[in-house]
């Protein structure tokens, strides 16, 4: 059963497979191809036609990916065309390392 906003509800018995979840066709699609970084990839993604949870949505943002270690993956969600503030923390920085080797993860975009 999905809502209008498009939260689809199916309760499941197998306890890692979430219940709440939104159709394909919602949210955002890959446009264009994933590029490889030093660290790992960025692509950029284009809103589809769905319903919106706050509006003022971004139409057309930039996914980076990093695959920092073995067991850490960092992605950020950006707008391409308006930089905004983000918060400073002492503790997160600039990774400048490159992309780590036998991940203990699996990434699909």
């Amino acid at each position: 059963t999905c809502t209008l906003r498009g939260c689809c509800w199916s309760p499941e018995s197998n306890t890692s497979v979430p219940w709440c979840f939104f159709s394909s066709n919602h949210g955002y699609k890959v446009d264009g191809s994933i590029r490889s970084t030093e660290a790992g990839f960025e692509t950029t993604l284009t809103r589809l036609p769905s319903p919106s949870f706050f509006g003022n949505d971004i139409n057309i943002v930039l996914l980076t990916g990093e695959y920092q270690t073995p067991n850490r993956f960092r992605f950020k969600i950006t707008d391409p065309k308006t930089h905004r503030f983000e918060v400073p923390h002492e503790h997160v920085r600039s990774f400048t390392g490159s992309t780590a080797s036998n991940l203990n993860y699996k990434v699909d975009v």
